[in-house]
C-alpha cells in the first residue's frame, strides 16, 4: 500500500502509479458529478475540491498559514476569498440567535 505521494493517481499499462494532472482531475470530477442527482453539475470541477477544502479548513479552525501551506496559495487575500461565503453564512446564522 502506498502511503505518500499524490492522492489521485493514474495507473499505466505497466501498472506504475503516476500523478493526475489538474485538467484530468477536473474532467474526472465533472464526470462523477454528472452521475449524481446534483443540480447544475456543470458548475463543479477540480477547482471545487480546492475551494471546499479551504472553506472547510477555515470553518474548522485552520489558520490561514496552515491552509496556504496545504493549497499553495501565496496570498492571505485569496484564502479569505475562498472561505468568505462560509463565514458570512455563519455570521447570519449567529445573528438569528442574537449573538
Amino acid at each position: 500500500m502506498l502511503t505518500d505521494g499524490a492522492l489521485l493517481r493514474t495507473v499505466s499499462c505497466s501498472r506504475e502509479p503516476g500523478r493526475l494532472k489538474p485538467p484530468m482531475i477536473g474532467k474526472l470530477i465533472k464526470r462523477l458529478v454528472k452521475r449524481t442527482s446534483i443540480e447544475s453539475p456543470e458548475l463543479y470541477g477540480g477547482h471545487s475540491l480546492r475551494a471546499d477544502f479551504v472553506t472547510e479548513a477555515s470553518a474548522n479552525g485552520a489558520t490561514d498559514l496552515q491552509i496556504m501551506k496545504q493549497t499553495g496559495h501565496t496570498s492571505v487575500e485569496m484564502v479569505h476569498r475562498y472561505a468568505r461565503a462560509d463565514q458570512e453564512d455563519k455570521q447570519t446564522a449567529m445573528s438569528k440567535l442574537g449573538l
